[in-house]
């Protein structure tokens, strides 16, 4: 019933994220109809183009065999073990075509599929794949029910096809028997290339329903809740009261590194008590000034106060305090339109004509 519950909150798409995690874990949808398709028509193959040459090979020197044994000698057990890996080369050659068509078939509606990657996840032991209990619900829970039926409904579904090609089969092997040999082989062969198309023509059909089942079902169980495109979300962009709460302290450790910079500075502008910008100038230094503080309100009164306590002298510019703190920025150079000004107030200190002393202000 919670099963039942959970699936039925699940009623957002799967994201991008989920799904990217989904296949990293291996967990892809995979039809068990594909291979057996596959593997159909490797045997189709097999019969239109290899099936009749090989048998006629495999034929032949077995009746060389059997109809001259005394060419073959059974004096000790080396000559059975060389007469045994002859026999056996000889089907083996009638028989490795397939074999290859169908591990090439097998391997080629896999990676049709999902191309192969490695997943360690799948490979690792754990308890409750070997758990009886576990198997048991498997074999005869709901998910093994359904297996069931589906195999049942493919057999009776391929039954149906086959037992349509297989009406006349009779006919066919009776005529056949009033043929050559070589004939008769060839009528066999066709019997069997035609059942073995009725057949895959019906797998087709299985497997192609099966692959549309398997992506439409994965796709639903990967399916979210609310609550969970929520989470993820949150994680991918990061808590808001964390973010906010880091950004604060960003701001407090610029501000701090800001305020410590203070005493360093040439001069101070002000406007009287809503902005400070503090700038050093030192002509070996930079060639032209740099702003290491500016602030507002509060922040400005600090840098004053800053200021004052380390003798820097304060120009108070209402104009230019405003201006200026709209378009500088912290550890950079002021804009050239500045120039002019900010060099006026440094002659002013390095003439020691009108400045201010330590703790006062000059206009």
């Amino acid at each position: 019933m919670a099963d039942d519950d959970d699936k039925e909150s699940k009623t957002e798409q799967a994201s991008e994220k989920k799904i990217r995690d989904a296949v990293e874990k291996g967990n892809l949808p995979f039809s068990k109809e594909a291979p057996i398709f596959a593997t159909l028509l490797a045997v189709l193959v097999f019969a239109l183009f290899f099936a009749y040459d090989a048998m006629v090979r495999l034929a032949v020197f077995l009746s060389t065999f059997l109809e001259r044994p005394n060419e073959w000698s059974l004096s000790n057990s080396a000559d059975a073990i060389s007469l045994y890996q002859i026999v056996f080369m000889e089907i083996a050659r009638a028989i490795v075509v397939v074999m290859a068509l169908l591990v090439a078939a097998g391997v080629g509606a896999s990676v049709m599929q999902n191309l192969p990657q490695f997943v360690g996840d799948r490979i690792m032991p754990k308890l409750n794949r070997i758990s009886p209990m576990a198997g048991w619900k498997r074999l005869f829970g709901v998910q093994g029910l359904v297996e069931f039926l589906k195999s049942l409904g493919k057999v009776l579904f391929a039954g149906v096809f086959l037992g349509f090609a297989m009406s006349d089969v009779h006919v066919r092997l009776l005529e056949g028997m009033l043929m050559l040999p070589s004939a008769f082989g060839m009528q066999i062969r066709d019997i069997v290339v035609d059942l073995v198309m009725v057949v895959a023509f019906a797998m087709a059909l299985i497997a192609g329903a099966d692959l549309l089942w398997t992506r439409f079902h994965w796709m639903q169980e990967l399916r979210m809740t609310k609550q969970e495109v929520k989470d993820e979300h949150k994680q991918a962009e990061g808590d808001p009261i964390l973010k906010s709460r880091m950004r604060s302290l960003a701001r407090d450790r610029a501000r701090q590194r800001m305020m410590a910079s203070v005493p360093r500075a040439t001069l101070v502008i002000a406007n009287p008590t809503h902005f400070s910008i503090a700038l050093r100038y030192v002509r070996e230094e930079t060639a032209a000034p740099i702003v290491v503080a500016k602030g507002q309100d509060l922040i400005a009164l600090k840098i004053r106060e800053v200021a004052e306590e380390h003798g820097i002298p304060i120009f108070e510019d209402v104009t230019l305090a405003r201006s200026m703190f709209k378009q500088v920025s912290v550890d950079s150079m002021i804009p050239p339109q500045f120039y002019q000004a900010v060099a006026e107030l440094i002659r002013i200190i390095q003439g020691n004509r009108k400045a201010p002393k330590a703790g006062t202000s000059a206009s």
